[in-house]
């Protein structure tokens, strides 16, 4: 068996100890979701500027690249390992959650989560919809937000701008465009999410926050939120 093999049937396998669950159930944890440009990282980096949040910096045994002409971080962006220390943390239980993407691993460390609680701050990471249902699996006090862009011509411009050329858009276009009517779809179908309109970075910021703070407090403003995200995933349906 190659170690591609050992991964993925590590990672179907892998099952998360119950000192792990009382350690997600003991801390605060924020998870921000959304499709591609609805600006999980901006909203992420806006709150790190207030001490009472802290970042999950995830594992990757990807290597790094360049956002922006900018080149990511080791203990920033991610924690940069190699297959076989993946293989260790695998077996030796050192996950919260991980997964086997494009033959890239992923995983929360069990020890970062740790070393916040112990500091008393609200854990905070940008996640997809498949790690949220892990994380609700271990704890239904863990707090899901789902970020949105305002329409849909908006979020086809966000994501433009990220790109080289057109063509280069063009390229990526259909791929980011089904998985975010996966995601939101998904995110619609199970009641735990809290839904923020992204349309001024300060406030949803001040949004997010609020919600990290007191979640049970803008229930009924997530039912706006959630029409909202309804009607986008209608425009995107409409635009194929």
């Amino acid at each position: 068996m190659n170690m591609t093999d050992t991964l993925q049937q590590l990672i179907d396998n892998y099952r998360t100890t119950e000192s792990v669950r009382q350690l997600i159930i003991q801390t605060k944890i924020v998870l921000l979701v959304g499709i591609s440009g609805a600006g999980k990282d901006t909203t992420k980096q806006r709150l790190m500027q207030s001490p009472e949040f802290a970042d999950i910096v995830s594992y990757t045994t990807r290597q790094p690249r360049q956002n922006k002409g900018v080149w990511e971080r080791e203990g920033v962006d991610y924690h940069y390992i190699d297959e076989a220390t993946a293989t260790e943390l695998l077996k030796s239980h050192a996950f919260v959650e991980a997964k086997f993407v494009h033959g890239t691993v992923y995983g929360t460390g069990v020890k970062q989560i740790e070393d916040i609680r112990d500091a008393g701050k609200i854990a905070v990471t940008d996640i997809d919809v498949q790690g949220v249902d892990e994380y609700k699996k271990l704890s239904p006090g863990v707090v899901a937000i789902f970020l949105l862009p305002p329409n849909y011509q908006e979020w086809r411009r966000r994501l433009s701008v990220r790109y080289a050329s057109q063509e280069e858009f063009d390229r990526e276009w259909p791929k980011r465009y089904n998985s975010a009517i996966r995601e939101i779809t998904h995110a619609l179908e199970v009641p735990y999410y809290h839904f923020v309109i992204n349309d001024d970075i300060d406030e949803t910021a001040r949004i997010v926050r609020a919600i990290a703070l007191k979640p049970d407090v803008y229930n009924r403003k997530d039912d706006e939120a959630r029409l909202a995200a309804r009607d986008l995933l209608e425009q995107l349906k409409a635009s194929s």
